[in-house]
């Protein structure tokens, strides 16, 4: 079998990066993706998508057209998804399909063609809230809140109202599904390492945090934050923050998760394993907002704090990262302020069209907003 590799969802944003760190590294890879328009445009190939790649415009879940795309392919990764927790809450049979049903569909087809290895990516928001230690040190790993009262405070508290303390979450978290996008990734990931060893195929779950750099599609109000904030910014409009904005969260550039995957794709220790791929350090969601405006030069912008929560949003949750250092040598290593830099410079020469006041509507409309 040729040393070829699969990449679902490769035309996307982390896809391209995982793509080009494959063919920079020798390898060939076919491309299996819808070009969906809400992050797509009207393009019919991302110009950034390497040109060595070969390209199949399909959906995941045409069995024709993956039959066809895992033929001769040595190994998978599987990055066709749905993304957005909010619009999920409310496009329920479109996420489902896609995320839960596409991974059937490619599953069967390793059943009938088996690979080396498949690589899933999933999610940190299958963790829900993210580990917590109460005033004993106890850790907790299922937490759950209540949208507060006028007065109170956001962050969780035990039954006695004492402020429970967010700490790293490890894989060993139990998963606390708080949307539909949460429960699709589990099962993408669940599905893949069930199926993969009965089959003879090795199996590995990326969990991946928040991923950010150049090449996010700025004109879809359901992608990473850093990109909706941003895209707000280069429009003169201050970034909507959610809550009181201290809500934590880590955030990894996509150079280091494209490693991470080359990574899961061939080291030894990597089968059957299920890793966080993150930074290890957090940071506020307000703290972002003004980092990036500082970034694109506008320290002008500051950012909306909303006092709104959306249904299926958490609080808290950034990784414990020592796992992934310890079995495949993972650790990420690009500076945030670059990152950041690199990100600014990028959005600049881009058209960003601000859609996140309709996507709010949206999820207000339908009471998703609290």
């Amino acid at each position: 079998m040729s040393d070829v590799v699969l990449v679902t969802g490769g035309a996307g944003f982390i896809g391209r990066h995982v793509v080009r760190a494959l063919i920079d590294g020798g390898r060939r890879v076919r491309v299996l993706d819808a070009l969906i328009p809400q992050v797509h445009g009207d393009r019919e190939r991302p110009v950034d998508l390497h040109p060595e790649a070969e390209l199949i415009r399909a959906d995941v879940r045409d069995e024709t057209a993956v039959r066809a795309a895992v033929t001769g392919v040595d190994s998978v990764i599987h990055l066709a998804a749905e993304v957005g927790v909010g619009q999920s809450m409310y496009a329920v049979d479109r996420y489902v399909a896609v995320n839960d049903l596409g991974t059937a569909v490619l599953m069967q087809a390793l059943i009938e063609r088996p690979v080396r290895r498949v690589v899933v990516a999933s999610s940190m928001s299958i963790y829900g809230e993210g580990l917590y230690h109460d005033v004993e040190g106890t850790p907790l790993e299922t937490v759950e809140r209540m949208p507060p009262a006028p007065g109170d405070g956001w962050d969780p508290v035990d039954r006695r109202g004492r402020p429970l303390v967010p700490v790293p979450t490890p894989e060993w978290k139990r998963p606390n599904l708080a949307s539909v996008y949460a429960l699709t990734k589990y099962v993408q990931e669940r599905l893949t390492l069930t199926l993969a060893p009965a089959y003879g195929m090795e199996g590995v779950a990326l969990r991946l945090f928040n991923v950010y750099g150049p090449g996010q599609a700025l004109s879809n109000p359901y992608t990473g934050v850093l990109a909706i904030f941003a895209s707000r910014i280069a429009n003169g409009a201050r970034p909507l923050v959610f809550e009181d904005g201290r809500q934590r969260r880590d955030f990894v550039h996509v150079s280091d998760v494209a490693r991470a995957f080359l990574l899961a794709l061939d080291h030894p220790a990597a089968p059957g394993g299920v890793f966080n791929v993150a930074s290890g350090r957090d940071r506020s969601i307000a703290e972002i907002g003004r980092e990036i405006a500082a970034a694109m030069g506008r320290k002008d912008i500051e950012p909306e704090i909303m006092h709104k929560t959306r249904i299926g949003d958490i609080r808290h949750c950034f990784a414990d990262t020592g796992l992934a250092r310890e079995r495949l040598g993972f650790a990420a290593e690009r500076d945030f302020r670059e990152g950041l830099a690199e990100l600014a410079d990028w959005v600049a020469r881009q058209e960003a069209e601000d859609r996140v006041v309709e996507a709010r509507r949206e999820l207000e409309t339908r009471g998703l907003v609290a």
